[in-house]
């Protein structure tokens, strides 16, 4: 499906088997990004290298701390694994 979204005032047609209402709302969250690069005198290339920069950096950050997490809940579903194993006669 093909799906319009505006980034910057400028319209662009996209291909994608994403819902619609989650590609509008990554081109809303790209358009802001652009638009608080903007306060310096940057030409557009620019301020899109930066926006993608930024969004880039958050996005790298997100999984570091996911991945920190997900070793939190498999250490934690370990321990109820071996209280459950050892609660339950036979299941060893």
């Amino acid at each position: 499906m093909s799906v319009q979204i505006t980034i910057q005032g400028r319209q662009y047609t996209i291909r994608t088997d994403q819902p619609d209402e989650d590609l509008h709302e990554v081109a809303r969250y790209i358009d802001a990004k652009m638009d608080s690069m903007k306060r310096g005198s940057f030409d557009s290339y620019t301020i899109a290298i930066l926006a993608a920069l930024n969004v880039a950096s958050e996005y790298k950050a997100f999984r570091t701390r996911m991945g920190e997490k997900l070793e939190i809940l498999d250490k934690e579903a370990a321990g109820i694994s071996a209280v459950l194993d050892a609660a339950i006669p036979g299941s060893n």
